[in-house]
């Protein structure tokens, strides 16, 4: 059985509804967190505390997933946002996939490039 080459068509129709697989599951995810905010009797505060600039990732990420595991409504909003900025890296792995069935290498070597600076970018907080 002979397979249909891999187009620029079907490339753009996968990352067009990638993208929209992954604003739909931001909007989603944190609209349940938004309910689940206020079930759980969410007020706003009345004082603000200085943010603590001795914070560490790892502490922020950790106070993260702990939230999130007791299913607090902040939490699952907050994933909701990760959702929302983890979609464009995902974007640039499924087209470097799409380029590599192409094998338009020019592609592959700057989506490498794309993919990498995101990559530095996210994981070490450094934007500009």
């Amino acid at each position: 059985m002979r397979t249909k080459p891999f187009t620029d068509l079907d490339l753009n129709r996968s990352v067009g509804n990638l993208l929209r697989l992954g604003v739909l599951l931001s909007v989603v995810t944190s609209l349940v967190g938004f309910i689940k905010l206020f079930m759980e009797g969410f007020v706003m505060p009345k004082k603000y505390k200085l943010l603590d600039m001795g914070t560490t990732s790892e502490k922020v990420w950790g106070q993260f997933w702990n939230s999130l595991m007791k299913g607090e409504g902040m939490a699952i909003i907050q994933l909701g946002i990760l959702f929302l900025i983890l979609t464009p890296l995902v974007r640039i792995i499924f087209a470097l996939i799409g380029y590599l069935k192409e094998k338009d290498y020019v592609y592959v070597v700057i989506s490498l490039i794309v993919l990498a600076i995101m990559t530095v970018s996210f994981l070490t907080g450094y934007a500009h």
